[in-house]
């Protein structure tokens, strides 16, 4: 089939390249062109394991083509994916839908045949409707069908949830547009039996409530671990014994930073903005986010208790920055307002990550990016293990930090603390 995916960020990349990787002739536009340029080099912008591999394949076997052509790519398409940013409004907890309007309203002027118009962006119940509404201005009303295709992709482990997805959910009342997008899927599919066909405001609020859930499993473990170390129990056995019961399940149960990223902090706040358009009080969520928040200030002040207080001139050395390992994301890190309070209280921050230097820091006075973990942890008061990157799983840290009296705050529980205890570190952990 040939497929457009307009935007190409995170969300269009992936599914573009992967959508090629099946045999689809796919049309990548974005209006950036630098971006664009590239990607046709063969220059990822993004980072997320096994990507750029299969992008050059099949950008050299020409079934994936970068472009700033919206005209043409939609004119060779038979399906076309909206997959632009939805942020946050400045000032609001609603989602920013200017970029998804300003598509459609550019595809009514384009579109002169039958075309499947989905969103694969993560969009309020309704939207699909305004959608439709500014389409119906074409001659035939026929042309379109707006279909919702939520994406449910995991930043670090993307390729792998494309090809064995959990679920396909496909929001549309059209059985042609069914036919046609359950033949889309059907490489992907033959893996998986859960394919569901519903209404387009179900697969909108689908998408939501999806990541509304996961991030309230986030929340509550996170909570449980304040009470954990008030009563002088282990997280991790809490964890195990709840994530035992099939009910629960064990996934989303690790207690640890805030949760960020590209998804759940924009999407809970949409959510209530949802529930508030249709006078519906979605007091868990907002428990959710509002617990979230706290957290980021309850950590960092954690940091000033483990060292005493005393934070002037101190070294403070940071393994990982991103909000989870296996991207260069940084949305909503909690390592942002951590590093920005230290360096406000005169600490020498010094940090790396795998996935490179970041711009977030680049201004500040007493944070330095180092190349390599041996360099950022080298005479450390405090080592933070922000980030459970794999090359930070088996680490000497004696050997590293070549110092008296450091400290260990592992904010993602890796290392034991009775092995540490032996090793006469001092080692503080979450929820233990």
């Amino acid at each position: 089939m040939k497929l457009c995916m307009i935007g190409t960020g995170y969300v269009g990349l992936v599914s573009g390249v992967c959508f090629s990787d099946v045999g689809n002739k796919v049309y990548c536009v974005d209006n950036d062109k630098n971006k664009i340029d590239l990607l046709n080099k063969g220059i990822v912008p993004i980072f997320e394991p096994g990507l750029e591999e299969i992008l050059k394949k099949n950008h050299k076997q020409k079934r994936l083509i970068f472009t700033t052509d919206l005209n043409e790519a939609v004119k060779n398409s038979d399906i076309i994916f909206i997959c632009v940013g939805t942020p946050t409004k400045k000032n609001s907890n609603s989602a920013d839908l200017k970029h998804v309007f300003n598509v459609a309203n550019k595809l009514k002027k384009i579109i002169k045949k039958y075309k499947i118009i989905i969103t694969k962006s993560t969009v309020p119940v309704t939207t699909g409707d305004k959608i439709e509404k500014i389409l119906s201005k074409l001659k035939n009303k026929n042309l379109v069908d707006i279909v919702s295709n939520p994406e449910f992709l995991r930043e670090g482990e993307a390729i792998r949830d494309f090809i064995f997805p959990d679920r396909v959910i496909i929001g549309t009342d059209s059985k042609k547009a069914n036919n046609i997008l359950k033949s889309l899927y059907l490489p992907i599919i033959k893996k998986t039996n859960r394919y569901f066909n519903t209404s387009r405001r179900g697969a909108e609020l689908i998408k939501y409530a999806s990541n509304a859930f996961l991030a309230t499993k986030i929340t509550f473990i996170n909570e449980l671990a304040n009470l954990s170390e008030k009563t002088s129990v282990d997280i991790k056995d809490i964890s195990l014994g709840m994530g035992s019961d099939q009910r629960i399940g064990d996934r989303f149960l690790r207690a640890g930073p805030a949760y960020g990223g590209s998804c759940f902090p924009k999407d809970t706040r949409a959510l209530i903005n949802i529930g508030e358009k249709f006078k519906t009080d979605l007091s868990i969520v907002k428990s959710v986010v509002n617990s979230n928040n706290k957290r980021k200030i309850l950590l960092t002040k954690k940091v000033e208790t483990i060292l005493n207080g005393n934070l002037k001139g101190k070294i403070v050395s940071f393994l990982g920055v991103t909000f989870k390992p296996n991207t260069d994301d940084m949305r909503e890190a909690s390592s942002i307002p951590m590093i920005n309070y230290l360096n406000k209280k005169k600490c020498k921050i010094k940090y790396f990550d795998p996935s490179g230097e970041k711009k977030e820091f680049k201004k500040l006075k007493n944070v330095k990016y180092c190349k390599n973990i041996s360099s950022t942890c080298l005479k450390a008061d405090l080592v933070i293990i922000h980030t459970e990157w794999n090359e930070f799983k088996f680490l000497n840290f004696k050997n590293l930090v070549k110092k008296d009296n450091f400290k260990i705050y592992d904010m993602r529980n890796i290392y034991s603390p009775t092995k540490m205890k032996k090793l006469k570190i001092k080692y503080y952990g979450i929820g233990r």
